[in-house]
């Protein structure tokens, strides 16, 4: 019996975390979630960034007519920059 059990000394020692984040992950964080999550922002990414700038070309006239301060460019880098950011957050969960 004193075989199989662990001595006080390696209980009393502090798990390290890098370890622990590493089995956590493995365990949790299946290939199939991962490909499923990542293709999602990816396709959210492409339908914001095609349906906004439809929607921009579609209002076009009615938004320069308005005078905003911040005009189609603006609206425009605002799409990308969206897009571009959920792009990014599928890359990553893909393969981060």
């Amino acid at each position: 019996m004193a075989g199989n059990s662990p001595s006080v000394h390696s209980l009393q020692q502090p798990l390290k975390a890098d370890d622990l984040l590493k089995q956590e992950r493995r365990d949790y964080d299946c290939t199939s979630c991962r490909i499923v999550g990542g293709t999602a922002f990816i396709g959210l990414a492409g339908y914001s960034y095609w349906e906004g700038m439809k929607q921009l070309e579609k209002n076009r006239a009615s938004i320069l007519k308005s005078k905003p301060w911040i005009g189609i460019r603006g609206r425009k880098a605002g799409l990308i920059g969206t897009s571009v950011g959920l792009a990014w957050m599928g890359i990553y969960r893909l393969f981060g």
